[in-house]
């Protein structure tokens, strides 16, 4: 039986991130297990190349969540990576860190050590940015970040727009405050998507003391007594069972790690009992605390031709501008990702001075990733509430390790997370009718312009909110005993295993939640390496 020092189940931000840091030590033995597949895809170095990926089988896992009264019974897609690098080789490659005081919340919450100030230096040490430095850059990390790469007129009016209502212009998010507005950043080298395959794994595969194996589906964790010795997996058809002589560390996201301690016993004792499965250690909120941010998209159609993507991609000569631009500068149409511009403000239930809902700008229209733009010119306005109250869960609904889990979202479970929404809607109505944006559109498309009242609009936000992806908090740390991990990422109630990823996430983070993912696995790596 092989046997390693550390197994890292899973390789997808916090995994390929953990990996690489821990085998720069060359006396410890590292393996990788990977579910997924390679990530040599153009679509999956193409920044733009997100929109054919996210909802592509061969690199994404597509959950569906269960029937949500909340959005009208709908089931929401909930796309994770299956290749290496995880969601980071399909996201949108937006890389913003959230407020300040989402992290301070952490520590309230439990999270010893997870303060701002505390996990500031590991947000520097992991990033390589492109922009002006600051105390709050990193220079010499391995993922590297770039700042917009692409001008559009329409954004541009958008921006000043917002500016007219009252925003202030905010030329870094993850420098002092995300409030304001301003141009996103993204997780760039040179001309190409970086994710945690490239900017970690890859790197780290050369040396001899890490292995990886991909299409290796992780079974179980394997015990003896109260210690987690090692995991069983099924590769090619063949099942498989490894050791670990220091720790089994999972890092497989926010859906997947859940499943995997309750099927291997550590979870609610009614659930386990329900399905038949030996309890390994009572740990009720395995599974849950689960959280997202969902997105109201507003779509008008310009009355220009020629400003709108929408256009572009349906002219020759545009598309082989938009070609050569990326190709010769690592510019234009096929450099952005998830959002142009945006940023983070305050509605009138703001609390502590801290903006609660987060804006995303670009200039075209589709209904979704994979789907085809628009025939008219759209430009899209998404926006999400930062802290959103509601919280759904995640548990088996059965023992094949196969099969997918029961995903619950309870989205706008809380009546607040309705009432921000509906303020940001009416925050983004307003910016689109300021001078400087007014006379670029022709019409609302969504929610329109029948929807006035706040019912109306209410109406319109159940029936057509989608998630943005990013799904964090069904393994809590925290410093409780009914806190799955504790604040150094161990799993309570055993030992020789821990968990590395989004689901450790005590309160999701007021923007995208990757960078966050990110931090977590470089902290941890600190901490292993620490003795911790």
């Amino acid at each position: 039986m092989l046997v390693y020092d550390y197994i890292i189940v899973g390789a997808g931000t916090a995994g390929a991130t953990l990996a690489a840091r821990l085998s720069e030590n060359p006396t410890c033995n590292v393996l990788v297990l990977e579910g997924g597949g390679s990530d040599r895809n153009l679509w999956l170095k193409l920044p733009v190349g997100y929109y054919k990926s996210i909802y592509n089988t061969t690199f994404s896992h597509l959950y569906r969540s269960e029937p949500d009264q909340g959005i009208n019974g709908r089931k929401m897609d909930c796309p994770r990576g299956r290749v290496i690098g995880g969601s980071s080789s399909i996201n949108g490659l937006i890389y913003i860190r959230g407020q300040h005081e989402d992290f301070d919340d952490w520590a309230k919450l439990g999270a010893d050590g997870w303060d701002y100030e505390s996990v500031l230096p590991h947000f520097r040490s992991l990033e390589t940015y492109a922009g002006e430095p600051s105390q709050f850059r990193g220079s010499y990390g391995p993922l590297h970040v770039s700042d917009l790469r692409n001008k559009n007129a329409a954004c541009d009016a958008w921006l000043d727009a917002a500016q007219a209502s009252g925003l202030p212009r905010n030329a870094d998010f993850n420098g002092e405050t995300t409030h304001g507005i301003g141009g996103y950043q993204l997780t760039l080298r040179g001309r190409w998507r970086d994710s945690s395959a490239t900017a970690f794994l890859k790197p780290a595969m050369k040396r001899a003391n890490l292995t990886v194996k991909l299409r290796a589906h992780v079974t179980g964790i394997t015990f003896e007594g109260r210690r987690a010795t090692g995991v069983s997996f099924r590769q090619n058809g063949q099942d498989h069972t490894v050791n670990a002589t220091t720790e089994v560390i999972l890092c497989g996201g926010a859906v997947q790690t859940p499943q995997l301690l309750q099927l291997s016993g550590i979870g609610p004792v009614d659930l386990l009992k329900e399905h038949g499965i030996n309890l390994r250690h009572a740990a009720p909120e395995v599974g849950e605390n689960l959280q997202d941010h969902i997105q109201m998209r507003t779509i008008v159609e310009l009355s220009q031709r020629g400003v709108s993507l929408n256009d572009h991609v349906r002219n020759p000569f545009r598309l082989a501008q938009m070609g050569l631009d990326w190709l010769i500068n690592g510019a234009g149409p096929l450099s952005v990702g998830a959002g142009q511009v945006g940023g983070a403000i305050k509605t009138k239930y703001a609390k502590d001075d801290r903006p609660d809902v987060q804006l995303f700008v670009m200039p075209l229209s589709v209904d979704k990733p994979g789907k085809p733009l628009h025939k008219y010119p759209g430009f899209t306005t998404s926006f999400w509430q930062c802290h959103p109250e509601s919280r759904g869960q995640i548990q088996i609904g059965t023992t094949d390790p196969f099969a997918d889990p029961k995903i619950r979202m309870n989205y706008f479970g809380v009546q607040h997370d309705l009432d921000v929404t509906l303020e940001g809607l009416k925050v983004v109505r307003e910016i689109y009718q300021q001078p400087e944006f007014r006379e670029l559109w022709s019409r609302e498309v969504i929610p329109g312009n029948t929807h006035r009242t706040d019912e109306d609009l209410k109406t319109a936000i159940r029936a057509n909110a989608t998630t943005v992806y990013h799904l964090v908090g069904t393994c809590r740390m925290g410093k409780d005993e009914t806190a799955v991990v504790d604040p150094n990422l161990r799993v309570q109630g055993v030992e020789g295993l821990r968990v590395v990823d989004a689901s450790v996430m005590p309160r999701i983070p007021s923007a995208n939640t990757n960078s966050a993912t990110y931090m977590i696995a470089e902290k941890a790596a600190q901490m292993i390496k620490d003795g911790n």
